[in-house]
């Protein structure tokens, strides 16, 4: 079950269920569309990859169980352990390359 995480793990903004900005990692670390932008250049600075826009988990159950109410988001806000010039430093390795190659 993919984990909708609360918050960006740069800039630490809220991110509910149903933000359309919230974009994620194959490792499902989470970020805003702003961050992965201007400062992440879409390589994921834990693990190197790239992010996809993170699916909305419907609020409706249209298939019995299936839902936010059922599978809640998650509470625990994470936070990179990175710095900023960590950060960009990262990217700059890697943003070059396109993700299938990293």
């Amino acid at each position: 079950m993919l984990e909708l995480r609360p918050n960006c793990e740069n800039c630490d903004k809220d991110l509910p269920p149903d933000a359309a900005d919230a974009c994620i990692c194959t490792y499902e670390c989470t970020f805003c569309r702003q961050c992965v932008e201007s400062i992440l250049e879409n390589v994921c600075p834990n693990c190197g990859g790239n992010f996809c826009p993170r699916p909305i988990r419907p609020v409706t159950a249209r298939r019995k169980g299936v839902s936010l109410e059922h599978h809640p988001a998650g509470t625990h806000r994470k936070h990179t352990p990175y710095s900023e010039a960590e950060i960009r430093t990262f990217s700059a390795a890697a943003k070059h390359l396109p993700p299938r190659k990293r």
